[in-house]
């Protein structure tokens, strides 16, 4: 399996035969979706997808209804290929993809409280767990985490601890277009001093970067 970072939430898993695109939104590059045979989308914010990132790619796209409403609403072009899929449902895209998670991390108790589920993917063996905007749990511990290391619902301490709960033996910062390249830096040392006594390796990657 090979792994792409791409702008802000935005990942790529390459299996042999498969390409599985994950939230591709405003601060993504078009080709992250080349070749795409599929696209989950985690939640309805336009930083995990936008109606001119799914028409950039004829691959269908899995995500929850209130995504698809959106889709339908302002990319009524695009939902003949959306298909709705909720919390708990455990899907055959050619990897197994099992849905973790029913809300977004609260912004704002006065702000609507957005659904919101994570992707945890089985690749060639590999277990991969994208959260979307959320510090969910997943019932296991994944082998990678997609880790959101900025956002505006997000403290640096609720980060490393949510790292060091789910346990994934790798970290790999994603959500990070909304901190300045100085405060991501202040980020990564405390997650790379925190993260490595327990033996979890923490990586951040430039946008379009493979994960070696």
């Amino acid at each position: 399996m090979r792994i792409f970072k791409h702008g802000h939430a935005c990942v790529r898993l390459e299996s042999a035969e498969h390409r599985l695109v994950i939230d591709p939104g405003m601060f993504t590059a078009a080709d992250a979706l080349d070749g795409a045979t599929v696209v989950l989308v985690t939640h309805e914010h336009p930083d995990h997808w936008t109606p001119e990132m799914l028409r950039a790619t004829h691959a269908p796209v899995f995500t929850i209804e209130a995504v698809a409403a959106r889709i339908r609403e302002e990319a009524p072009d695009v939902s003949e290929r959306v298909s709705v899929v909720a919390p708990g449902q455990v899907l055959d895209l050619g990897v197994r993809v099992e849905l973790v998670g029913e809300k977004h991390a609260v912004i704002h108790p006065e702000l609507p409280h957005f659904d919101n589920s994570g992707f945890f993917l089985t690749v060639e063996g590999t277990t991969v767990f994208h959260p979307g905007d959320a510090l969910t749990i997943p019932p296991t511990a994944p082998d990678l985490l997609m880790l959101p290391v900025s956002a505006p619902w997000l403290k640096v301490s609720e980060c490393i601890d949510y790292a060091r709960e789910v346990g994934a033996p790798r970290s790999l910062a994603i959500h990070d277009a909304v901190y300045s390249e100085a405060g991501l830096g202040i980020v990564d040392g405390h997650l790379g001093r925190f993260l490595a006594p327990l033996e979890q390796e923490y990586v951040r990657l430039p946008a379009g970067a493979e994960l070696t």
